[in-house]
């Protein structure tokens, strides 16, 4: 093979979703050379590619603008999948930023001597092994927290003899129609899916394996603006009051409320409430049937850990995403943990050691990749 000449620049983002956009837009701004890596061939893979045809932002669209350029005032407060994408693309424009496409990186470690970072990516679109050096003084994991899909293991899912697809590849229930369909999975996309199947008259049931919170968008919008000014103790208090009031008692549907509050769970473990916007009533109105965790799975049959057994023509699993960040960054102990994220406490998790930073990693949403975005731009300019 032959050798390849070092790109280097002061900084090198890896990942083209709204955080490295984001960071590109803030360096960009303060006139910082930077490189941004994308293992796609298009920005906002994850919006343009991997996501169903009816979701919407749910919070607000002043709390999902990126830095520097607003949402534009004719949008709705909530906006569609194509309407945020086109706001990526204006924003993309907009700061004039040309990510490298279909580099994915295979390794990211410091030089101690040289005091920079030196990253090997490959093309990850024509299966060449061709690897590509790039060299920075300061690195951004800007990868999201919405990276790899994750598949869960269940006894006897290979053996399922229906449609078995990932949330990423689903896009609308029209196919699904007369069809016995089960949603593995009770988050956000989990019971947005299961609206959406129901809506189109597909036989649907979620499994509600753990305890949740559900919330309306204007709670969930309220509840972000009340946390400027009451301790996250009151604001949970109000909201779970709240959802009592709206929702009533979720129990006799099979769906449990944690003891902690929605918020205190997103900063702990990372569990989002669940914003509804309309499965809730196909719950109650029984067209989305609630069951619990599985327990096996033969041919087409499911067996629920409450003992009773149903027939499926189909599985979609909404069972999140996984990162695989720690397997190409070499040597960092500080910032990253072995999921992805950052271990750091906020307002602090968005800087490690050496240059290294992370953006949109701190289970904080768009709104936080925005504030990540302009804390590293700032503390980069500092230094040079």
């Amino acid at each position: 093979m032959a050798e390849q000449r070092v790109k280097e620049t002061v900084v090198i983002i890896v990942g083209g979703g709204p955080s490295g956009l984001a960071t590109a837009a803030c360096l960009s701004n303060l006139s910082i050379p930077y490189i941004l890596l994308e293992r796609e061939d298009c920005v906002a893979s994850i919006w343009k590619k991997y996501t169903y045809d009816r979701v919407h932002l749910h919070l607000a669209k002043q709390f999902c603008e990126l830095p520097l350029l607003p949402i534009p005032s004719s949008y709705p407060t909530y906006l569609s999948r194509m309407e945020f994408v086109q706001y990526l693309n204006d924003y993309v424009s907009h700061f004039r930023i040309h990510p490298i496409f279909r580099q994915a990186v295979e390794a990211a470690a410091y030089d101690e001597v040289a005091g920079k970072w030196n990253v090997k990516a490959r093309d990850s679109g024509t299966g060449s092994d061709e690897v590509k050096e790039y060299r920075s003084r300061f690195l951004v994991v800007a990868t999201g927290e919405s990276c790899d899909a994750s598949w869960p293991e269940i006894e006897g899912l290979q053996s399922f003899t229906g449609d078995i697809l990932h949330s990423t590849q689903y896009k609308t229930g029209e196919k699904f129609k007369d069809r016995s369909v089960l949603v593995v999975g009770s988050g956000n996309s989990g019971m947005e899916i299961s609206l959406d199947l129901a809506n189109y008259g597909a036989d649907t049931s979620v499994v509600v394996r753990s305890p949740i919170h559900v919330l309306s968008r204007t709670m969930t919008s309220l509840g972000l603006v009340l946390l400027k000014y009451l301790s996250l103790y009151w604001v949970d208090s109000l909201l779970v009051m709240m959802s009592k009031i709206v929702y009533g008692d979720l129990c006799k549907y099979g769906i449990e409320r944690p003891k902690e509050g929605p918020f205190a769970m997103k900063d702990k473990y990372g569990r989002y409430p669940v914003v509804d916007v309309g499965t809730y009533q196909k719950i109650k109105s029984r067209q989305i049937q609630v069951l619990p965790g599985i327990n096996r799975i033969r041919g087409t049959n499911v067996l629920f850990e409450d003992g009773k057994e149903y027939a499926f023509d189909a599985i979609v699993l909404a069972t999140g995403f996984k990162r695989s960040t720690k397997a190409w960054l070499k040597g960092d102990e500080y910032l990253l943990g072995d999921n992805g994220l950052s271990k750091r406490s906020y307002p602090n998790h968005w800087k490690g050691l050496n240059g290294l930073y992370c953006s949109g990693l701190a289970r904080k949403g768009l709104y936080g990749a925005a504030m990540d975005a302009q804390n590293i731009a700032q503390d980069i300019n500092t230094v040079l």
